[in-house]
């Protein structure tokens, strides 16, 4: 269940979502799914966006087209649903990449990699100043905020970091040039990074070694 906003007279309203296939539709409750929905958003297509103060609350929108203006149960909720929607975009992207040229599926790619950064950056900030806000409170740390808005910064960095990685690879392709080192590179220690990055240089190495031995 989400509640979605309807109009200024109804206001929030409790609807049934379904999230299949790339498309998020919702119906009036859960009983009433074998009569249709009620409305439908492809998500591959969508900008998906969250509230600046409301942890709750996120937002669905085709520009100039569609929107849906969304609240979970909790920031718990909510986080579940921004990560099933952003892995059914990823999943819609990647189908997508069989079917286009390399050129429009590389722009398009990064165009939605560059979205969900976005997302994943308000995201952070949001939590980040909740964290800071529970931990100051005037009358003491706020210990279950606290814990509650921490248990939500781990899976969030690990995303964004992960939307990053991925990135910067389909920018390195697409300006033709070697894929960068992973950002998980730089949580390896300092000797295992570097012997990483040898063995790269020396398979370069050998490999254009080998290339003007057939050349020549």
């Amino acid at each position: 269940i989400l509640h979605k906003w309807t109009n200024y007279w109804n206001g929030w309203q409790p609807r049934w979502f379904i999230l299949e296939d790339g498309i998020l539709s919702y119906y009036q409750s859960k009983e009433d799914v074998s009569k249709g929905s009620k409305g439908s958003i492809k998500v591959s297509v969508c900008d998906i966006g969250v509230h600046a103060t409301d942890s709750t609350r996120l937002d669905l929108t085709i520009p100039s087209e569609q929107h849906y203006y969304l609240r979970a149960g909790s920031a718990q909720q909510r986080q579940q649903w921004l990560i099933a929607l952003g892995c059914a975009k990823q999943a819609a992207g990647k189908a997508r990449t069989g079917r286009q040229s390399s050129g429009d599926t590389g722009t398009d790619n990064v165009r939605t990699k560059k979205s969900e950064l976005r997302l994943y950056c308000d995201l952070l900030m949001q939590q980040a100043h909740q964290v800071k806000t529970a931990a100051s409170d005037p009358d003491g740390p706020q210990l279950q905020q606290l814990e509650e808005a921490t248990s939500l910064l781990g899976p969030t960095c690990d995303t964004f970091i992960r939307t990053l990685d991925e990135c910067m690879v389909l920018i390195a392709r697409a300006t033709a040039g070697s894929p960068p080192p992973h950002l998980t590179d730089l949580g390896m220690p300092l000797h295992a990074a570097q012997q990483k990055r040898e063995k790269r240089a020396s398979t370069s190495s050998n490999d254009y070694s080998r290339s003007n031995s057939v050349g020549s």
